[in-house]
């Protein structure tokens, strides 16, 4: 019991820093709730969630691009990352991460209309998690490999059940389409992958930001192709820009923030560990946006104040044996 308790006091502290990296997991969770209350609100003012997604990400190049012409820091790191390609350090299909944040956008803004959003994020969820195992067991993040313990599996499972009861009271029969829900389920596991490549992206950038530049090229560039072809070959057409309010214009510079935080995140805690905070991060931050501005519709429940308890147990009953974990393999 000693050697866990001081095994996890060791990961999830920054090195030298001594700062704690299931708090910002955490705060990186809020932020998706963040990101979402804005895009989702962009998307019902244009009525057309693949524009919506594509002004978060569109929005979100122009600021990490302009940051990027003044940071020598950002240059090295695209020099770094060119180098470790020249050296084939790095695979080149690693550097289309941010394709995966694409595809996930666009999954997630034709199918939630479909299952509803409580539906959506049990399945998703759970996609996370099961990808999040298998992509710590291969050490795709660069952080080292993990293995697939029981207690991982029983708190993986434990966190998809938690985000079960926080949207319990939200959940409608009518909302059961099977292939739907195996979409939903589809767009998690393309986010626990975009995690880990981001993590080995960074480990050869050395700057953050540089990975959050890739991602939202790669991004920007994936839902542009995507639109143009809906907009050829369907009944697409764009809306023209709301006037407000502001902040449903914040998509983009949340989404620099959060991949940059991420990318550096994932290499310490691993994939799994990161998903189950950001997890009750994310809760917690839906719970507090629909507190002090919410949805119409939408109240507060005490399913999902269980539901965010629920979480943090799960990630105190799996979360700790990490280190352990990496260190066993790595034997």
């Amino acid at each position: 019991m000693a050697l866990d308790y001081i095994g996890a006091r060791e990961l999830i502290a920054m090195s030298g820093k001594n700062q704690r990296l299931d708090i910002l997991a955490t705060i990186s969770g809020v932020m998706i709730a963040l990101q979402a209350r804005a895009n989702g609100e962009l998307s019902h003012r244009l009525g057309n969630g693949v524009q919506a997604a594509l002004i978060s990400f569109g929005s979100g190049l122009a600021i990490i691009a302009i940051v990027a012409l003044f940071s020598p820091a950002i240059k090295e790191g695209a020099r770094n990352l060119r180098s470790a390609v020249t050296r084939r350090e790095i695979p080149k299909w690693t550097l289309f991460a941010g394709a995966l944040g694409g595809t996930f956008v666009a999954i997630q803004t034709h199918v939630v209309p479909v299952i509803g959003v409580a539906i959506y994020s049990v399945a998703s969820i759970a996609g996370q998690t099961a990808a999040s195992l298998l992509v710590d067991r291969l050490g795709i993040t660069g952080g080292g490999k993990k293995q697939i313990t029981a207690r991982r599996l029983a708190s993986a499972a434990f966190t998809v059940f938690a985000v079960f009861i926080s949207v319990f009271d939200r959940i409608e029969a009518a909302d059961l389409a099977l292939f739907a829900v195996f979409l939903a389920g589809v767009a998690g596991a393309v986010v626990g992958v975009q995690r880990a490549l981001n993590g080995q992206i960074n480990e050869h950038s050395h700057q953050s930001y540089t990975t959050s530049l890739l991602n939202f090229i790669m991004g920007t560039t994936f839902l542009t192709i995507f639109l143009a072809l809906l907009i050829a070959f369907g009944d697409t057409e764009l809306a023209p820009l709301p006037s407000g309010p502001w902040w449903i214009y914040t998509g983009g510079v949340i989404g620099v923030i959060y991949i940059a935080f991420t990318s550096k995140i994932v290499q310490h805690l691993g994939v799994l560990t990161f998903t189950l905070f950001s997890v009750g991060g994310n809760l917690l931050g839906s719970l507090l946006i629909d507190l002090i501005s919410p949805t119409d519709g939408v109240r507060v429940s005490w399913y999902l104040v269980t539901g965010i308890a629920m979480t943090y147990l799960g990630v105190i009953v799996g979360g700790v044996n990490n280190s352990q974990s990496r260190r066993s393999t790595k034997q």
